[in-house]
């Protein structure tokens, strides 16, 4: 049992609680001292550190940066893995999503952080895989009590119709029906949207400055014009997110003095041939031109030398991360993370642990920040307004309420009185006489 403590620590030690700026040489000996501190501290009743993070049960230093993958896979989606997403956290309190694709919105549910919270949003392109789960964010955010607009950066176009502000609009559009559904019904607080497009061409262009966190945008170089890379800069802690791009000169440049530098590395061109069903004219081009290959991967973080690399949109599975790490190492032997959901690293000045993050999966809504508020009495006029949907058309019509099997009212009623009972004031059942 004591051997296998000593294994678990050493392993711990390697994989990131040793900072990664000492030789070694040096590591080896912090390792053997934390063993015999450790050894002398093992007790077989009290509570013993775990290299494992457990959401909400830490708290975050004024000066410390927390990154969550929420989604680290690959264009199509999978159960093992979610679509790009990176929350980042900051000892100030602020927190931000980088991309929310198809996928990612479940695993931010499992932080169970509260929605007021997760109102910030950076879209480094329109693809699916990096802002699909936008509208479940939306909706499902306002149901869990988020009640604040929800703000959304993100890149224009090279056609306004190709730009982030249009895209948002359709979304909000496709929503329309059930939004209408909801209005008047329910908290609306939380189901307004504020858009911020910015130039796609701006290089280490200022989009976000508030509460001394500044973040920047430049160009990416993926599909057609439009993606973006960001940089996140606080409290003399830097953190960088690809998005989807080939290597470019503006990340190589902008990304230098990065403590945590996130890029995409697409899988092996071989198992896009293997896994994928690709011809091997589809593998060459899509995993060397559209997206990143490992090698180049390794090239970029060679020259950009960050405290951390970070390598993501592969799926990470058994027979394909070897290949991966392997082309990797041929051009870059520094500090790497393999991505995978919920991985998490907590960034100081001083040194950046690497961990899994333990979650819930049958969640709940998380905590409100405030207080919850009844329906407007007019939301449902401001939403028509809004929308043109007409105010009569946000209920149902006699045709539709004339289908309401009546039956049910005498056990429903039981419901309103067990209620005015419990609560201590009178809830009236619908249609009874006032």
């Amino acid at each position: 049992m004591h051997g296998t403590i000593v294994l678990a620590t050493a392993a711990a030690l390697f994989m990131g609680s040793v900072p990664f700026a000492t030789s070694p040489t040096d590591r080896l000996l912090t390792m053997s001292r934390a063993h015999a501190q450790e050894a002398a501290e093992v007790s077989p009743v009290l509570a013993r550190p775990r290299d494992t993070y457990y959401p909400n049960s830490e708290d975050l230093a004024p000066d410390e940066m927390r990154v969550i993958a929420c989604g680290t896979g690959m264009p199509t989606t999978r159960a093992a893995q979610a679509a790009a997403c990176f929350l980042v956290e900051l000892g100030n309190g602020d927190k931000f999503l980088f991309d929310i694709g198809t996928g990612s919105a479940e695993r931010i549910s499992s932080l169970q952080i509260p929605y007021d919270y997760l109102d910030k949003v950076f879209i480094g392109h329109l693809h699916a895989d990096h802002f699909g789960s936008l509208g479940e964010l939306f909706i499902g955010g306002g149901i869990m009590g988020r009640q604040k607009p929800l703000r959304v950066w993100g890149p224009s176009g090279p056609v306004e119709e190709l730009g982030t502000a249009h895209a948002i609009e359709g979304m909000q559009q496709m929503y329309k029906w059930d939004l209408a559904g909801r209005v008047g019904m329910i908290d609306f607080r939380g189901f307004q949207l504020e858009v911020n497009e910015f130039d796609y061409k701006g290089e280490n262009a200022v989009i976000y400055d508030e509460n001394g966190v500044v973040i920047r945008s430049f160009p990416a170089i993926h599909a057609i014009d439009g993606p973006v890379s960001f940089s996140l800069e606080w409290e003399g802690l830097k953190f960088v997110y690809g998005s989807d791009s080939y290597p470019n000169k503006w990340f190589v440049e902008y990304a230098k003095d990065a403590d945590i530098a996130i890029h995409e590395c697409f899988i092996a061109v071989p198992d896009l041939v293997r896994k994928m069903r690709f011809t091997p004219e589809q593998a060459l081009t899509v995993g060397t031109q559209i997206h990143t290959a490992p090698e180049a991967f390794g090239k970029v973080m060679a020259e950009v030398q960050p405290r951390m690399a970070v390598a993501y949109h592969f799926f990470k599975d058994f027979d394909t991360t070897a290949e991966i790490n392997d082309r990797i190492r041929t051009t870059y032997d520094g500090p790497l993370s393999l991505a995978e959901d919920f991985m998490v690293w907590n960034v100081t000045k001083d040194d950046i642990t690497v961990r899994m993050a333990v979650v819930e999966e049958a969640t709940w809504a998380p905590p409100l920040t405030g207080e919850a508020q009844l329906p407007g009495e007019n939301d449902q006029k401001n939403f028509s307004e809004n929308t043109g949907v007409p105010v009569e058309q946000m209920t149902n019509s006699d045709f539709i309420a004339g289908g309401r099997w009546t039956p049910v009212d005498d056990v429903n009623r039981v419901i309103y009185e067990e209620a005015s009972e419990v609560i201590g004031r009178e809830f009236k059942y619908p249609g009874d006489a006032q």
